[in-house]
Parts: C-alpha cells; structure tokens; sequence
C-alpha cells in the first residue's frame, strides 16, 4: 500500500466515523538521490564525524612512561578517563555532570535556531542511515530501479545485489562495533588480540551487540526511529518558537500549485497560480517520506534534502529558489498578509540564555581544569571508637586517610596537621620526615590509603576550652619536591 493510498484510507475511516490506527502501517521508503548544497553539507559532516569516530582510538597522545599512550581511553580497569592532556579521575564526576550539561543546552540552542538540526546533520542514526542508503544506492540504483526491482521480485541478478548490499552493510556495521571497544582498551592492541581470537569475551559480545544494532537500525528501522522511537521530536516541540528556523514550504507564494503549463494557463487568464508545479520531488528525496508542503511534521527531520530538490526543479522552469527553505513561520504569515519579512533573529532571550549557560558552565569546567591540583587527599574519622585515652593520660584520634597522585612519576608527600597543635602524628608505613612529619611515598598515576593516629597531652584541668570535646583540624599534604599542597578538613575529638 502506497503512502497516499494509506492516506486516503485513513481519511475514509475518519469519514465514516470509524477510529483510524494509532500508527500507520510500515510502508517503504526509496529516497531519491539529490544534489545541492544541503546535500553536500551533510556528506562532508559524514565523512568528518565517521572519521573522527573511526580514527580517533589510534592516535597516540604521549603522556609519559607510567601512563597510556591512546589520545582517548575509558580505563575502566584502573578507573580514569583520558581525552588528551586531560585525565579525569572517579571523584571527578562532576566534570561529566558538566558535560551532559554542556550538551543539553547545545541542543537546546541548536533547536532554538535553526529546529531539528541535530536531526538532520548529527545524530548518529541519521548518519548512518546516509552512509547506509549510499550503499544501497551504489549496488541497487537509484529509487526507480529499486522500486521496479521490488515490483518484479527476487531474480538472480536482485538475490546478487541484495547480498552484496547486506554484507557491505555488516562490514560497516562491524567496524562500527569494533571502532566502540577501541575506546575502551589500547587500540593496536585490542584490534591484534581480536584479530588472533585473544580478546576479552566482552568484547566480542559487544561488537556483536553494536553490529546488530547498526545494522538494525540503519538497514532496516530507518525513519521509524526517528518517528515512534526517538523522543526529541516530542520534546523539541515544546521548545521552539516562531522565530526558530525550520523547513518551511512558503505557501504563500506555491499555492495554488499546478503543473507547469496548468500555471502558465491560469497567469494568462488572470487567475491566480503558485510556483509549486506538484513534481513531488520535494516527497521523493526526503529519507522519512514527508510532504513538507503540508506544514511542519514530526517526522520530518530538517535534513534541508527537499531544498536541494525543490531548488533544482525552480532552477530548470526559470523561476526563483527558496520556494522551500529554512524559514520561520512569522515571516510565512507576514508575506501572506502583504507585509515584508523579518531578519532571522538568532540573538533573543531563549538563545541568549542558552548561550550564557553553555559559557558559564564550560568556564567554571575550563578554570577547574587549568587551577586543579595534582594531588589529593581525603580524611576519614574512626567511628568507633571516636577516641582512645592511653596510659599517659594523653588523647589519640585515629583517620584513615587516601592521597591520590594524579602525575606519572612517584612522588614523596609529607603528611602535616595544622590548626591543632597536638603531641605525635604517626602514619602507618611512613617515614620520618625532615621536618618531623611522617613522610608517604605514592606510585606513578594511584592513590594510597593510609592509617594515621594524632595524639595530643591529656587535658590540662581548669582549661574550659579542654572540656569542649571536638576541636579543627586540618590535614596538609606536601609535595616534598615541588611543594604543592593540598589540604582536607576534620575534627580531634576530646573526653
């Protein structure tokens, strides 16, 4: 069933009161090639996006003789996450809170400017299901000859093509798999190891589950992913305004439309006539079958293919493109009513604000960044219990203390307390310092744990501030060598 012939069924159901599906049947899309500066647009965003995605697990980012050498890696054995010169620690998970923000308001302004942009230029299923249809096109042909192939059915020549067709699309669907655990282990070496069937277990397992899923998806799924599965189009519908640039049919100057000799007969009569000539160029290119001249859909993903389309075809009967083009719906009415159409206005209140959060949050992150220390230290007091009294009288509180060292060379760091003077601090496995303190050596790229025990004189009596039974303290550690020194908070609890 065609997709005008559901159409009609659907409004025949209606008209006789009956309640028509909730969805419609899956009908079958042939996207048309096109050509034009839409389109050229999104093959060079293809190929920059599955490059970087493909190429990006083999560059290599030098970062000294105790640390990986992959430019991207998700260690998840020794818990770290490396982008470069940048290294993210597991305490340093607000840094991901700031970039899942960073991409919310990315795609907040991006839909506040120019509607589903992302949708049409960015996500990965529509990048893929691109790179999928050129491979369709490329074994199969063009839209006529795969329809006409499909009405006549399977031959031998159809059979050939369609399993060539479905082990190109494995090929890149396997690689698309593969190209994911790269970042999640030393690439040259992972690719050796899969390659001689030494891998991980889970690693096959996932690039059978990410094979499938691309393949899936993008061989199969297509439009309807972007229809019924994805939920930006609910969402980014709530978040545009009238001043958004979206897709638009200018139906003030198309309608009516005619073919083109129908039109040129209604000029000469004096009738009224639109520019559209009802090819239907504008359906046949658009990857999710949408006729945009019946208005903005939620299945229409602002890819900007029907402007290349619409555009050539104004081109060929000599009249002005931009019949469809990226619009907003203000600027539709106004010309409706005789009046002229506004600038694009980018800079407003909503943009505005989504732009002041993106360059607060990615400075706050960069400042963070660049005045981070690389050390660390947290405390911890025992609980139980919260104070031992020895045999001198005297007061001991016991910590349990974790240093991290975040650079590539062992380091030597001299535990020190302040603020409370007290008699001895000891630390299990230290030694003596130059300056009395005990003294920790940390490895290359880890962290330490460590006991430590502060005692101080018994309580002199008369004193009131020796009845108060928590006083300040504060651990610092130093870096013997460059002299950093990072400090943490906490209590010396008394009688």
């Amino acid at each position: 069933m065609s997709v005008k012939q559901q159409q009609a069924k659907e409004v025949a159901l209606e008209a006789a009161g009956a309640e028509g599906p909730l969805y419609s049947s899956r009908t079958k899309i042939y996207p048309q090639s096109v050509h034009g500066k839409f389109r050229r647009i999104k093959w060079a965003i293809l190929i920059l996006t599955l490059g970087i995605y493909y190429i990006l697990p083999f560059i290599r980012w030098d970062r000294g003789p105790n640390a990986p050498a992959q430019a991207v890696l998700v260690d998840l054995e020794h818990h770290r996450f490396y982008f470069f010169f940048i290294e993210i620690w597991p305490q340093e998970v607000y840094y991901l809170t700031g970039l899942l923000i960073l991409a919310a308001m990315a795609l907040f302004l991006m839909n506040a400017v120019a509607g589903r942009v992302w949708c049409g230029y960015l996500c990965p299923q529509t990048v893929w299901t691109d790179l999928f249809y050129a491979v369709e096109r490329l074994i199969e042909g063009d839209r006529r000859e795969r329809m006409q192939k499909a009405q006549k059915g399977w031959t031998l020549e159809t059979f050939a093509q369609a399993l060539i067709k479905h082990w190109a699309w494995l090929m890149i669907a396997w690689w698309t798999g593969g190209a994911w655990v790269l970042y999640f282990a030393d690439a040259p070496t992972l690719v050796y190891n899969l390659a001689t069937f030494q891998g991980p277990a889970m690693a096959y397992i996932w690039i059978a589950i990410l094979t499938f899923m691309t393949y899936f998806f993008a061989g199969f799924m297509r439009e309807q992913v972007c229809t019924y599965m994805c939920p930006w189009p609910r969402i980014q519908a709530a978040l545009t305004d009238e001043y958004a640039l979206n897709v638009t049919y200018r139906y003030d100057r198309g309608e009516p439309r005619g073919s083109v000799k129908k039109n040129a007969a209604l000029l000469a009569s004096g009738s009224p006539a639109g520019d559209c000539v009802d090819c239907n160029q504008c359906v046949v290119v658009c990857p999710t079958g949408v006729d945009i001249r019946e208005g903005l859909q939620i299945d229409c993903i602002q890819c900007g293919l029907c402007i290349d389309a619409c555009d050539n075809v104004m081109t060929k009967v000599g009249k002005p493109t931009g019949l469809i083009a990226y619009d907003t719906d203000i600027n539709v009415k106004l010309r409706e009513a005789g009046k002229p159409p506004l600038a694009a206005r980018i800079l407003r209140p909503r943009t505005i604000l989504y732009a002041a959060i993106i360059g607060v949050v990615g400075g706050i992150m960069a400042f963070t960044l660049a005045t981070r220390m690389d050390s660390g230290i947290s405390v911890m007091h025992d609980r139980n219990p919260l104070f031992t009294r020895l045999s001198d009288g005297s007061i001991r509180n016991a910590y349990t203390i974790r240093i991290a060292n975040k650079q590539t060379d062992p380091r030597r760091f001299e535990v020190r307390v302040d603020d409370y003077e007290p008699t001895q601090v000891e630390a299990i496995g230290a030694e003596k310092g130059p300056n009395g303190w005990p003294v920790l050596t940390v490895g290359p790229d880890q962290t330490l744990e460590s006991r430590v025990f502060v005692t101080r004189p018994r309580p002199a009596a008369g004193k009131g501030n020796d009845d108060h039974d928590r006083h300040d303290l504060t651990f610092s550690l130093g870096d013997l060598v460059t002299g950093e020194t990072v400090k943490a908070k906490d209590h010396f609890m008394m009688p």
